[in-house]
């Protein structure tokens, strides 16, 4: 199978549409004013040099880069190419499976992987103008890692024979699925390498990390993932909305007022989806720069927006209610999946996951523990 990854994807559509930036460091994010809270979207390689990441607060991506670009995020552009590029894949014999705006999964029988590889990398070039690079694995972990060593615009096989070779030196935060405070736990235990991890007991790791996510841990270090690519349409496994406030709110009443338009916002994209929700989270970043959040299950599914306002009102209850709030963020969660469609329906640029709808959903990336709920901080 392949993976494929847009390169740079959202700092390289608007260079399509900004030639003039080409070669400069650009930023991409909220409103495009690094003097308000918001965070990176993503950053041009020349903008990666000076250490902007996405994910980073925008303050600080001007402190490390001020002679960065800084641009607002414009999701319906990134949309429109996103629907080019998915037409790309579609147009050759591979089963795709869509993880976002810029990257996908590719099942495909082939002799000569890597020259598919390179003939989707020149037609994808070819229709969108946009470079993206490949992996080559054996399944989708692997696949996926690869992709790394292959930016930019490169093509790189990872599979059983080079995994220890490539991968066994490496740090287990570099695995997919594990993050910085799981790489920590790990390396507790006496598991920092990938080789280390590889050879853990998965009971000892069960015991520090639970029943699933331990002897999931101990698959990934092995390089085991799963083998088939699912060509099914991407679904939206739930929705959220989250703002940054430019001042820390003190006032509860005003938290509340404001969780409820979220909530309101959320709700309209539950009525566009036609799906009734099973469980709300809110999210509060208090200040200075602390995260959290708390989640209940609905008594019963509802598309109510009454009902979701009050269980989510409900749940903020359960924060600490003496500190300053800089963000709020709330989900709804689906119950079940909609009816599978036919093998011939395809995902249009509607059905693409959007940047709240990715934030939201889990997909079918391997499961992840403590950094699910913290992976955005930096708003």
């Amino acid at each position: 199978m392949l993976h494929i990854d847009m390169d740079q994807f959202i700092a390289a559509v608007e260079l399509l549409r900004r030639p003039e930036l080409a070669g400069r460091p650009v930023v991409v994010g909220g409103a495009g004013d690094p003097t308000q809270r918001s965070v990176v979207a993503t950053a041009s390689y020349e903008a990666r040099a000076f250490g902007v990441h996405s994910g980073m607060p925008m303050k600080v991506a001007l402190r490390k880069c001020p002679d960065a670009v800084f641009l607002p995020a414009d999701n319906a552009a990134y949309d429109r190419a996103s629907a080019e590029i998915q037409s790309v894949l579609r147009s050759f014999d591979v089963v795709v499976e869509v993880l976002g705006w810029d990257e996908a999964f590719l099942g495909a029988e082939v002799e000569d992987p890597e020259s598919l590889a390179r003939q989707i990398q020149a037609a994808v070039l070819s229709e969108t103008r946009l470079h993206c690079s490949i992996g080559i694995g054996d399944n989708t972990l692997r696949a996926k890692l690869a992709t790394e060593f292959a930016k930019p615009a490169g093509v790189f096989r990872l599979t059983a024979q080079n995994w220890e070779a490539v991968m066994f030196d490496r740090s287990t935060r570099e695995l997919w699925g594990i993050g910085a405070k799981t790489s920590r736990k790990l390396a507790e235990l006496g598991y920092a390498t990938v080789r280390e991890l590889a050879g853990a007991d998965p009971a000892v790791v069960a015991a520090r990390l639970g029943p699933t996510i331990g002897p999931w841990m101990v698959q990934l270090g092995r390089g085991n993932g799963r083998r088939t690519v699912i060509g099914t349409p991407w679904v939206a496994k739930s929705h959220s909305r989250e703002t940054t406030f430019q001042q820390n709110i003190e006032d509860w009443q005003v938290v509340r007022r404001e969780l409820a338009g979220l909530v309101a916002r959320v709700h309209k994209d539950v009525l566009d989806d036609g799906r009734e929700v099973g469980r709300v989270a809110v999210k509060v970043r208090f200040a200075p720069f602390f995260t959290s959040t708390r989640s209940a299950k609905l008594k019963q599914p509802t598309a109510e927006l009454a009902a979701l306002e009050t269980a989510v009102l409900e749940v903020l209850e359960r924060f600490d209610h003496e500190r300053a709030v800089r963000l709020l963020g709330v989900r709804a969660e689906f119950t079940d999946p909609p009816e599978p469609p036919t093998a011939q329906q395809h995902p249009t640029a509607q059905q693409q996951p959007t940047a709240q709808q990715q934030s939201g959903s889990d997909g079918h990336q391997p499961p992840q523990r403590d950094e699910a709920e913290h992976h955005d901080a930096g708003a």
